[in-house]
């Protein structure tokens, strides 16, 4: 079975450390993980693959980032699913999320977007919300803070002292959706 893995973020060195980004961050944990390089491919998005598991259990993953902004990256994302023949419930997005905690992680499957313009611009491409999700907590800003503004920041000093060990368990929470399915993975990573 084929699994098509996405970090949604924005393309540029400028966003590559910021909390919208945190979905890539997983997925080069992912790639230095299995030792894969992300490469080029023509669905506009960076690509690498491996293998998951062992003999007739193995799963094939495909790690992809999308060289598109947030708000159109479900056109490359779609491309790449047609690209590999993987349909949107073998798709597990990861994305950041305002509405719990930093580094809190919840696990699921459909459902709205609640204002992320990557999941908007995912389920319009696939013209269905039936794919995963790991929604990845950055919490809210304090204060007047614009959230718009604030997603495009860079992690606090405090946070970042935790980033790494999040960043980690968000890869242990993809490896586990694949291999033990939505309802063991909920129990074990949704905090």
């Amino acid at each position: 079975m084929t699994w098509l893995v996405v970090g949604l973020g924005n393309p540029g060195d400028q966003y590559t450390a910021t909390r919208h980004n945190i979905g890539q961050m997983v997925i080069d944990e992912l790639a230095k993980r299995h030792s894969v390089k992300l490469s080029s491919h023509k669905s506009r998005t960076e690509i690498a693959a491996y293998k998951l598991g062992v003999g007739a259990d193995a799963h094939s993953i495909i790690l992809g980032k999308s060289k598109s902004y947030m708000n159109e990256t479900g056109g490359p994302i779609k491309a790449l699913a047609h690209f590999y023949s993987v349909e949107p419930n073998n798709v597990i997005a990861l994305h950041d999320e305002l509405d719990i905690p930093f580094a809190a992680i919840r696990t699921k499957i459909a459902g709205g977007d609640n204002g992320h313009n990557g999941l908007k611009s995912m389920t319009s491409a696939f013209g269905t919300a039936e794919y995963y999700r790991i929604r990845l907590g950055i919490g809210r800003p304090m204060g007047e803070q614009d959230p718009a503004d604030f997603v495009l920041k860079a992690f606090s000093k405090v946070e970042q002292k935790e980033l790494g060990e999040f960043i980690s368990r968000s890869a242990d929470a993809v490896e586990s959706l694949v291999n033990n399915g939505l309802e063991l993975t909920q129990q074990n990573f949704n905090s």
